[in-house]
């Protein structure tokens, strides 16, 4: 049974993920100081799996701290990178303090890697890393476009950190580019918990539903999109958490050709703003107040994956409609507000 560190597990897919990789035989460890995360998500996957998972409270970018983990558990076998700042808005109002975070942490994990051999990486990248493409849907081989915000710029960093130290590595890497996790867990037990008023759309959605949020507003009416509003790559977290699962599997096998890959991990489909809300509406028979609002600084226009190379490589497959996206994200709201 392979010892798998999980940084940032107490998160939103991190927690769905260590529940996938429990169900498939793995021993898991996790990395979180609750800075963007709820320890009720931890209590969660003890529920779900039966599994309690040892947390280290630390921050990543405490060198010394980050290290004592390690040198407690030499046998770590692969890596999931998940710790990090990721609100698109907060990015553009503070993007020093994104810069420093998630290029601090990675420095320090990678570092660790090197000393102690640790021989597989899965990196949590975004398909944010594309910025404003002029050809859809996107490869591994679409150009990379500027950055439009700090944390798509911090992405970009950390694919080229990766790419220089697998020049002279003898660990191997995975960057899964994904789009826009959605949904929950189907037990209703974890979800996506946002700390503060939420940036994505989807717990925006729930909010506004359950009256949390008096009024939701799409951002940009006047977009070259269908229908006007952005569209997006909505993926379910449970999905996410699998190519996870079996990107280590590939690595540990080593069926991988290269030690440094890059995989887009997205449904396929790109679904509008506008699309999103009225699948959310037919699922849950409730009607939203929403508005149409002006378009928002650091926002794509558009953007979805061609996913072909994914499911080549790991036998991956997304399972979930948006339909069940939204009603499994509709149940856990629900629970939350039960709460």
């Amino acid at each position: 049974m392979s010892k798998i560190l999980v940084t940032g597990g107490a998160g939103y897919i991190g927690s769905h993920t260590i529940t996938d990789l429990i169900a498939n035989g793995f021993e898991v460890i996790c990395a979180d100081n609750f800075s963007r995360s709820n320890p009720s998500s931890l209590e969660g996957i003890k529920k779900i799996t039966g599994v309690e998972v040892k947390n280290y409270a630390i921050d990543l970018c405490d060198y010394n701290l980050t290290r004592q983990l390690f040198e407690e558990n030499k046998d770590i076998q692969g890596i999931i990178h998940f710790a990090a700042y990721k609100a698109v808005p907060e990015s553009v109002e503070f993007p020093i303090r994104y810069y420093e975070n998630n290029m601090i942490s990675l420095f320090n994990v990678l570092k660790c890697m090197t000393e102690f051999n640790i021989p597989n990486l899965v990196f949590s990248s975004s398909c944010s890393v594309y910025g404003n493409v002029e050809k859809l849907p996107v490869t591994e081989d679409t150009p990379l476009s500027k950055a439009e915000c700090a944390y798509a710029a911090t992405k970009q960093m950390g694919e080229q950190v990766i790419l220089d130290f697998a020049k002279t590595s003898k660990s191997s890497s995975i960057l899964l580019r994904y789009f826009n996790p959605v949904g929950a867990h189907p037990s209703g037990i974890i979800g996506e918990t946002p700390i503060d008023r939420p940036n994505n759309l989807v717990p925006i959605i729930t909010q506004t539903a359950i009256g949390q949020i008096d009024k939701m507003y799409v951002w940009g009416s006047d977009y070259d999109t269908r229908d006007g509003s952005c569209i997006r790559d909505y993926i379910h977290v449970m999905d996410i958490a699998s190519a996870h699962t079996k990107a280590l599997q590939y690595l540990i096998a080593q069926q991988n050709t290269s030690n440094y890959e890059i995989l887009n991990l997205g449904s396929g489909n790109g679904v509008s703003v506008l699309e999103a809300i009225h699948s959310f509406e037919k699922v849950s028979g409730v009607q939203l107040n929403y508005e149409m609002g002006p378009r928002r600084e650091g926002d794509v226009i558009a953007i979805y994956a061609n996913n072909e190379l994914v499911k080549s490589k790991l036998n991956w497959n997304p399972h979930f409609s948006l339909d069940e996206m939204m009603s499994t994200a509709w149940a856990w709201q629900k629970v939350l507000s039960s709460k």
